[in-house]
């Protein structure tokens, strides 16, 4: 998705601390090394004492330990540019009660794009209160991220950018969807979408 400029909450910084707060991006830094970047998140028990310890908020550390968790979303994002043409790939499966289908893909200079189109097969959507996302995984070589998604009560539509560029002759590439539900990396909500391109 895409994110808002920053801005700087204050014009005000205290440089008697640059030296701790450059200690603390080593020690994050320390922390992504030591866990192999896969650093889960603390125990609330944990969270407890810390705030204890050294007289802090819960709910303070946990937003802490929330964005550290989720440090990938916070990548550089690549905003394609330079736009080529449409590739067709009219690709569909049936999963459930759900129709996944992928009609063309747009290629730019540095980026593809593609639009995965669910709709309900002849029923009402029944997770209309259940805000889920998409992650899709082509491969370790390609970033992919949902960059907007939309839908009514029986269809949804969600918009991925790749990047780099996925060939032209994209035949034998498997497109991997997971659905999660919001706030959540962790557990899939059913079983993983697999459409496969030739």
């Amino acid at each position: 998705m895409k994110r808002l400029p920053f801005q700087v909450p204050t014009s005000y910084y205290e440089e008697a601390i640059i030296k701790i707060d450059e200690e603390i991006c080593g020690l994050i830094k320390l922390r992504k090394e030591i866990s192999d970047n896969n650093p889960g998140f603390p125990h609330l028990e944990y969270i407890s004492d810390w705030s204890k310890k050294f007289d802090m908020s819960e709910e303070f550390l946990k937003e802490i330990f929330r964005v550290l968790y989720h440090e990938k979303i916070y990548k550089p994002l690549v905003e394609p540019q330079g736009f080529q043409k449409h590739v067709p790939v009219f690709k569909s499966i049936l999963v459930g009660n759900r129709i996944f289908t992928i009609t063309f893909m747009k290629q730019y200079k540095n980026a593809s794009v593609l639009v995965l189109n669910i709709d309900w097969n002849g029923e009402k959507r029944s997770t209309m209160n259940q805000h889920t996302y998409f992650e899709l995984f082509i491969g370790p070589q390609y970033e992919c991220r949902m960059d907007n998604g939309c839908g009514g009560e029986d269809y949804s539509s969600h918009s991925f950018v790749i990047s780099p560029v996925l060939p032209e002759d994209f035949s034998g590439i498997d497109l991997i969807f997971t659905e999660h539900e919001y706030g959540s990396r962790e557990d899939s909500i059913g079983d993983k979408i697999l459409i496969h391109l030739d």
